[in-house]
């Protein structure tokens, strides 16, 4: 068989094509007003930086803003701390991207959970994944809420599916976890130090690679007709899964790149309209 490939790239272009038509009507309600999204760059990283500029040109695309804020590489916790205040008093922000990683200096966990819940569009404060893991109204974490956008906009059935998320992190495979429980799917977390972890991945309907280590997980680990997540990316355009041997025997899987990289950038952006059109409309 050949697998579905869930291609992210399309559908986060479908997606800004309706938030053009939602900025639009925003602008139309509130006398020219459009949601804006303030970005946080710390230091000179030029991967960041243009991670940052993409997320302003995704913006842009759809008739919103954003003001970029780059800090020079110094930067003290406290000065971080003062500018996201700033921006959280500042009524014409509606989101906050405090782009990761920060330089060693800064106490990143403190800078993230100062940003306000109500412009935590990154999905990133503690209250944002506590309020989310409790089914309560909040931002979920870019990449994962992407991902279930993703698998939604294919209609794929997760209920009742046994689901392997292999990664940890407090901005993905933790919040990966929780939304896939959420949508009724049985849950196992692994990460690098699992044991017997090919047999944990061996069994499972669905797979989420966020380990952060390329090809880390093997093809022959993944049986016939899973659904496969990479939300890997490394240099040489490969991602935390084998996927080569994978595309003609599983249902469907994520393409590196054009598959879940687009949905988090859009993810994102969809957010921050969200919360532009509460503060606005």
């Amino acid at each position: 068989m050949s697998a579905l490939i869930l291609d992210g790239k399309a559908v986060a272009a479908r997606t800004e094509a309706e938030m053009s038509a939602r900025v639009a009507a925003l602008k139309a309600k509130s006398g020219g007003r459009t949601p804006i999204l303030a970005t946080l760059l710390v230091g000179d990283d030029p991967a960041s930086a243009t991670y940052v500029k993409m997320k302003g040109n995704a913006c842009r695309r759809v008739g919103m803003e954003s003001t970029a804020i780059t800090l020079p590489a110094s930067t003290t916790t406290e000065q971080l701390l003062a500018e996201i205040q700033r921006l959280n008093a500042n009524p014409d922000v509606h989101g906050i991207l405090l782009q990761h990683p920060v330089p060693h200096q800064i106490d990143e966990r403190a800078c993230f959970d100062a940003i306000d819940l109500r412009k935590d569009v990154d999905g990133v404060t503690c209250l944002g994944f506590g309020r989310m893991a409790m089914g309560e109204a909040a931002y979920g974490s870019a990449t994962p809420q992407g991902i279930m956008r993703l698998l939604a906009a294919y209609n794929l059935d997760l209920a009742g599916k046994h689901a392997v998320v292999v990664g940890r992190s407090p901005i993905l495979g933790k919040p990966m976890a929780l939304m896939l429980l959420a949508a009724n799917a049985t849950v196992t977390i692994c990460h690098s130090r699992t044991k017997d972890l090919a047999e944990h991945v061996k069994r499972a309907d669905i797979v989420v690679g966020a380990v952060g280590k390329p090809e880390f997980i093997k093809a022959s680990w993944i049986k016939d007709g899973a659904i496969v997540v990479d939300a890997g990316y490394h240099p040489g355009g490969v991602g935390d899964i084998e996927l080569a041997p994978l595309v003609e025997r599983v249902a469907a899987y994520t393409p590196v790149p054009g598959g879940v990289g687009p949905m988090t950038i859009n993810t994102l952006i969809v957010q921050t309209l969200e919360a532009g059109e509460k503060a606005l409309g």
